[in-house]
């Protein structure tokens, strides 16, 4: 089973630009679908990007312009590049990997706070 870490999340100011992690505790060259989703206080967890093996990537329309996702398969880490920081990007993200007829685990996802 892969476990997954996130990392990178702190506070920032709005406007500020932050990088968040996700390492992987194998290998992530057999997944073909990789995604961030954030989850806010009080809030259901929303997709925030994915990217899928052979196609270009998607976002939400909050984040879009603003947020990449991007991969590294040699060091197993799926990073998520957020830029033009609002505060109502504030919500803890997590990470999830998808492959056929597996799905990783959520991991403790990392806290990203957006002050005004």
């Amino acid at each position: 089973q892969v476990q997954l870490v996130e990392s990178g999340g702190a506070l920032v100011q709005a406007g500020g630009s932050l990088r968040l992690s996700c390492e992987a505790s194998g290998s992530i060259a057999s997944f073909s679908a990789m995604g961030w989703y954030r989850q806010a206080p009080g809030k259901e967890r929303e997709l925030v990007a994915t990217i899928l093996i052979g196609s270009s990537a998607n976002y939400a329309d909050a984040v879009k312009g603003r947020f990449t996702i991007s991969k590294d398969n040699a060091k197993n880490t799926v990073y998520l590049q957020m830029n033009s920081l609002k505060p109502e990007d504030t919500a803890v993200y997590y990470c999830k990997l998808t492959r056929q007829r597996y799905v990783t685990p959520w991991g403790k996802g990392t806290l990203v706070t957006v002050s005004s």
